[in-house]
């Protein structure tokens, strides 16, 4: 299958990567020629724009957008717009709120699939969780894709019509924001408990059979072993936030409550206080390293 990939980070490289191993024809193409470069020596075939992209691409296009939330998705959809139709596809694999996907899918001209994307740096060797909103026709057209980029034909299904997987990813977020939290206190009674404890080795023993165990536990075990047991210089400054705040909102909205869920989120805006830091929040912080490689604020 051939598919056309615009945006080229992290997150970009690895569906390109992915892709290719699988046996898929991809064309890349990133604002970064770096990236394109990078791309191309991947195997990828390079585009010099989205024109130069389209134009490689077959009469049915698959195109997949990894660029930044918000305005460059509109702009990248607006130099799409003169060479796509509706026996095309468009994926957005990005962070996207679900209601600006409905927006996109009633406007763009090619079938729109919001695609919420969970598993980070490490989705490079084990794939990704894909949560897919829109059209089943084009779902399943880009099924071969899903199966590649994705741990597997498990790790991808279609949540619903136009919205509903960017809805899911965010919900999702909510709740990995409230486990991050959960961990973060635990481990910070335990540090200031009465046991003097190698926290490095708790969270080994939990993770060998016990309830709460989970890859966010992995990391921190991971966090203990590299930074020390009390966590070194990682400062107390959590970052991100909007997804958690979309969760908040909605819930407000549907009056549902979501009380850990919000507890998490104002953490993470009270970490940015000037204050001393607290270990719960410092651990979180590392813990946004383990599973995104999001930068580690140090004191």
């Amino acid at each position: 299958m051939q598919l056309g990939v615009i945006g080229l980070g992290r997150m970009g490289q690895i569906v390109v990567d992915r892709c290719l191993d699988a046996g898929h024809d991809v064309v890349a193409f990133d604002l970064s020629a770096e990236a394109t470069a990078e791309a191309a020596g991947a195997g990828a075939t390079p585009a010099d724009g989205v024109d130069d992209l389209c134009n490689r691409l077959g009469a049915e296009k698959r195109i997949w957008l990894m660029v930044p939330a918000g305005d460059p998705v509109d702009a990248t959809l607006d130099d799409l717009e003169p060479h796509i139709g509706e026996d095309d596809v468009v994926v957005d694999g990005g962070n996207s709120h679900f209601e600006e996907s409905v927006r996109r899918a009633e406007e763009t001209d090619a079938a729109y699939l919001d695609c919420g994307t969970s598993g980070g740096p490490a989705g490079a060797h084990l794939g990704f969780s894909l949560m897919v909103g829109g059209p089943e026709w084009a779902y399943e057209a880009m099924v071969p894709v899903f199966d590649a980029v994705a741990t597997g034909h498990e790790g991808h299904d279609r949540m619903g019509p136009a919205g509903s997987g960017h809805y899911v990813k965010m919900v999702h977020n909510g709740v990995e924001y409230a486990l991050m939290q959960a961990y973060g206190e635990g481990f910070e009674l335990l540090a200031n408990g009465r046991y003097d404890l190698d926290l490095e080795a708790v969270a080994n023993t939990w993770n060998n059979g016990a309830v709460i165990r989970s890859w966010l536990l992995e990391l921190c075990e991971e966090a203990f072993r590299e930074e020390g047991n009390d966590l070194g210089d990682v400062a107390d400054h959590v970052a991100g936030g909007s997804t958690g705040t979309w969760t908040v909102q909605e819930a407000l909205e549907q009056e549902i409550p979501v009380p850990l869920i919000y507890q998490a989120l104002a953490e993470r805006f009270g970490s940015r206080a000037p204050d001393e830091g607290r270990f719960a929040r410092r651990l979180a912080n590392r813990l946004r390293y383990g599973f995104g490689r999001h930068e580690i604020e140090r004191q």
